[in-house]
């Protein structure tokens, strides 16, 4: 049983995967609800320390300055990737979430990608294509929790 870091871009399928991977029984936390972010967009520290001492087996989607900190408490940190056109057109069509839709945050997710996802990358165990099926995202992402520190 592992604790598992879901990663990437805004656009990149996140919250569709963590949704699934909840939808199959699994316990996840997407840290764009529920306050888990503070106003200056990182992580509240001393909630994500307790949530990932009361939890062995868990998903969190998160994307924040300071997740690095908490990279040594997960088995696998999984980049989540898509190509920039992809990620804007889903940014503009999709629904659950505003961010994305102005054109000054699509500016923002440009130069995210340019700057942050290769820090992103770095720091993953594995990177996961966030165009395929949500299904075969969710049965790799499952596979990692279940496995532990093994690999798939």
């Amino acid at each position: 049983m592992a604790r598992v870091l879901v990663t990437g871009m805004s656009g990149a399928g996140k919250s569709t995967l963590l949704a699934e991977l909840a939808r199959r029984g699994h316990r996840t936390v997407d840290t764009d609800y529920d306050g888990w972010t503070l106003p200056d967009g990182t992580l509240d520290e001393p909630r994500m320390t307790a949530l990932l001492a009361a939890e062995a087996r868990l998903a969190v989607s998160a994307t924040a300055s300071n997740q690095g900190r908490f990279y040594g408490r997960f088995a696998h940190v999984v980049l989540l990737s898509a190509p920039l056109d992809v990620l804007l057109d889903r940014v503009a069509t999709r629904t659950g979430n505003p961010y994305g839709k102005t054109e000054a945050q699509r500016q923002e997710i440009i130069g995210y990608v340019r700057d942050v996802e290769p820090l992103l990358r770095r720091g993953a165990t594995i990177e996961l294509d966030g165009r395929l099926p949500i299904g075969s995202l969710a049965d790799t992402v499952g596979a990692l929790m279940q496995a532990g520190d093994d690999t798939v």
